[in-house]
């Protein structure tokens, strides 16, 4: 989902900067690989980080990064959200949420469900699951959501909470089955999909984010720049569409707001 975003943006700020604008991928370490690279690039504004929640708001709960979420970056905006989507292997005879608890109930230990890796957010929306629950299920992390579909499709893992904008194409190919959506309301792309309050777990209310990063030290005027730049092309209607194919919301907030963003949810992550 964090390519899909990328690519998005990378596209528009290439047209309304007339350069072009790169995307390379990092993945690896819950994304902190990618984030520890941009974090002591050169300030010049040419060394960007699409980040998510799981780098800079769930990293910091779990282990000691190699950079400070906060201090090490400039806050440039938060992009958008992106609706998270309970899906299941095709070959588990559950159709809701309900069943799908009781049918983990009656079996302790014995349903997995996949992440892409340790500390990601994909990983603590799974163990927010067993708080709320109470389900004895095991974790399998991947190196990427991606790699863990052949075992959904095939029955080998039983659950997987993706991003909507990377879970859709394996729900139209039937890879994989929707259960609920974890947003405030239902998704345009499922809308017979209920949401996980909908569907008897109102407390799953942490969305996953996806914001624009530079290093520290990057000069202000840069910096208001880039913000303006991404806000302005956020607003775009050829932009909107191609988010609304993803279920992704674009946001564009101020530097300001997003660095209040990252910290209330560091907090609220930090409990799971």
């Amino acid at each position: 989902a964090t390519d899909i975003v990328g690519r998005i943006v990378a596209q528009k700020l290439s047209e309304r900067l007339g350069q072009a604008v790169v995307v390379e991928n990092r993945p690896g370490a819950g994304g902190s690989i990618g984030s520890d690279l941009v974090a002591k690039s050169a300030p010049d504004g040419y060394t960007l980080l699409m980040a998510t929640s799981s780098t800079h708001s769930i990293g910091p709960a779990l282990q000691k990064l190699p950079y400070d979420p906060i201090k090490d970056f400039a806050q440039i905006t938060q992009v958008a959200t992106v609706p998270d989507v309970l899906v299941v292997s095709p070959k588990l005879q559950v159709a809701n949420v309900k069943e799908l608890i009781a049918y983990a109930r009656e079996r302790p230990g014995k349903l997995n469900f996949a992440s892409s890796g340790i500390g990601t957010v994909v990983h603590l929306n799974g163990e927010l699951f067993k708080m709320l629950t109470g389900l004895d299920i095991v974790h399998v992390p991947y190196k990427g959501t991606a790699l863990s579909i052949p075992d959904l499709a095939s029955g080998n893992v039983a659950i997987l909470f993706d991003s909507l904008a990377s879970a859709m194409p394996n729900i139209k190919a039937g890879t994989v089955k929707p259960l609920a959506i974890n947003a405030a309301r239902r998704s345009a792309l499922l809308p017979d999909v209920p949401t996980l309050a909908e569907a008897g777990l109102p407390a799953f209310d942490r969305y996953t984010w996806f914001g624009m990063f530079a290093p520290a030290g990057t000069p202000p005027d840069i910096v208001r720049k880039l913000q303006a730049e991404t806000v302005a092309a956020l607003k775009s209607p050829d932009l909107r569409e191609r988010f609304d194919a993803v279920g992704a919301e674009p946001v564009g907030s101020t530097s300001e707001q997003f660095v209040e963003r990252i910290k209330s949810d560091t907090l609220r992550w930090a409990e799971v």
